[in-house]
């Protein structure tokens, strides 16, 4: 049974009057809900004690509304993706599993709660008629930079906003986002073969390449709610389409601290070579720099992902032993999926900027399970400010 507090009963609890008590509510730290029958509102008692263990810390509202927002408290409901004890799940299944056998559609129908053959069985999706020169003039450019673009031009709107979709339309809609996305990365038009394929085929690698990107794509679909996920969710909250979610998260991921910490880690790489890295990277420290690539606050212990796919290429490469080495002894930092998947691009030497478009492609199934699970709850998404300018005078 739901109970809920009169606002001097919740006052009371949380040790404040009733001024601060409208506080809270009105920063978003507390749901008011009002009476039927009288103008004083109630609060949800699991709300006032959850505060209330909050201030018993010694934190103020304000650092709690700060903190919420940055590795804090969950802030949303989803049942996509767990992150525990430094483990991850997809809807309950452990990832380090899935990405042993699944390929990327077989994830997606795993995170969209749908049929395995549902929409990637439907014919691929064609291209505007401009699209081949707008690819010409892209062709070179980097993935952080050409991927963005490119999508938000070739992907036609395909009518996802609506709620009356059809649940069949809306998963091939679906698939056909991560096709077009796909041929965009790949500077081909979109093919209904597996996306892994795809990639070794025009990056042209072989089979034990493309295991490694089928297991990458797998590894990168959701990581719970990241920047580009949150943002994919709020555009679908506010009625836009499937399609603009991802033309969001897309762009959410091309900063720097996000997907394009494989740009910072490639220049690194590139920075410190071979020989004396250690003693390089001391000197990146002391000039303010930091080593971008290592260290996670969900995995203290080592990043899952990046052991998945550096157990397979490191082996290959031992004096890349001595980069890791150097940066945990300087950080105290293991690697992250950022750093294996430069790691995995050196490795079956594919082009610069293949490991965020890896990343990107990966996650754009996360982007379309969040906005799918987003279109089933009638609130948009709209945290209140914790407000630090000049009060007014008057």
């Amino acid at each position: 049974m739901t109970i809920y507090l009169s606002s001097k009963e919740a006052a009371t609890r949380l040790g404040v009057s009733r001024q601060t008590l409208y506080a809270y509510v009105s920063r978003g730290l507390l749901r008011s809900q009002a009476k039927e029958t009288h103008r004083e509102s109630l609060y949800l008692a699991s709300d006032v004690e959850k505060l209330a263990l909050q201030r018993a810390t010694g934190r103020r509202p304000k650092e709690i509304a700060k903190a919420a927002l940055n590795w804090g408290t969950p802030v949303l409901e989803s049942a996509i993706t767990l992150i525990e004890h430094e483990r991850m799940f997809y809807r309950g299944v452990d990832v380090l599993t899935l990405a042993e056998t699944h390929r990327l559609e077989d994830l997606a129908a795993h995170l969209w709660s749908c049929d395995r053959d549902a929409g990637f069985n439907a014919p691929a999706p064609t291209f505007p008629a401009a699209m081949l020169s707008v690819m010409h003039a892209y062709r070179g450019r980097r993935a952080e930079q050409a991927l963005l673009p490119l999508f938000t031009v070739a992907s036609d709107d395909d009518g996802t906003s609506l709620r009356q979709t059809s649940s069949r339309h809306l998963i091939e809609g679906c698939a056909a986002i991560v096709r077009t996305l796909a041929a965009c990365l790949l500077g081909t038009i979109p093919d209904t073969a597996p996306i892994h394929q795809q990639c070794a085929a025009a990056w042209r690698v072989d089979r034990n390449g493309a295991e490694l990107i089928r297991m990458a794509l797998v590894l990168c679909a959701d990581h719970e709610l990241n920047a580009s996920s949150f943002t994919a969710r709020c555009i679908t909250s506010a009625g836009a389409s499937l399609r603009a979610a991802v033309i969001g998260g897309l762009a959410a991921l091309t900063g720097a601290r996000h997907g394009a910490t494989t740009a910072r880690d490639e220049a690194l790489w590139d920075d410190v070579g071979s020989s004396d890295i250690e003693r390089k990277m001391r000197e990146r420290i002391a000039g303010g720099l930091d080593i971008p690539g290592f260290g996670h606050p969900l995995y203290p212990g080592g990043d899952i992902r990046a052991d998945a796919l550096l157990r397979r290429i490191m082996p290959h490469h031992p004096e890349w032993q001595d980069f890791v080495k150097a940066a945990f002894t300087l950080t105290g930092q293991h690697p992250s999926v950022d750093f294996a998947l430069v790691a995995l691009r050196r490795h079956l030497n594919l082009p610069i900027g293949a490991a965020f478009g890896i990343f990107a492609l990966g996650r754009s199934v996360g982007w379309l399970a969040h906005g799918l699970e987003q279109r089933n709850s009638p609130d948009i998404i709209r945290p209140r400010a914790s407000y630090a300018g000049n009060r007014p005078t008057s």
